[in-house]
């Protein structure tokens, strides 16, 4: 994805907040609720934001009232915009590489 289709969808309403709301994995419902953002945007916020590369599903979990309900996670865990000399830069990194750095880390402390 381009740096200028990053910010754009960084750039609109209650993005930013359901990537900030979604380092667990968490239902378009629970978002809805917990962040106050009307359920059919909230869903088209979550559209737009799976499409973008920055959350992905989850998995399909049994809420309490006994239904199959989808959960989100953030894909990313920072997002990085640098201006230098009249220019920007924006960096994504994934969750999945951190994870990878973080298990090549414990791997390394864990070998004789």
């Amino acid at each position: 994805m381009s740096p200028e289709s990053v910010l754009l969808v960084l750039g609109n309403e209650y993005n930013a907040a359901i990537l900030g709301a979604t380092d667990e994995a968490r239902s378009a419902q629970a978002l809805s609720d917990e962040l106050d953002i009307p359920i059919a945007t909230c869903y088209r916020r979550i559209e737009e934001l799976e499409e973008a590369n920055l959350l992905e599903l989850e998995g399909r979990v049994l809420s309490d009232d006994r239904r199959r309900v989808s959960v989100y996670r953030r894909a990313v865990d920072r997002v990085v915009v640098d201006f230098e000399n009249g220019d920007y830069e924006v960096t994504v990194d994934d969750r999945g590489d951190v994870t990878n750095t973080l298990d090549e880390v414990w791997r390394s402390l864990s070998s004789p």
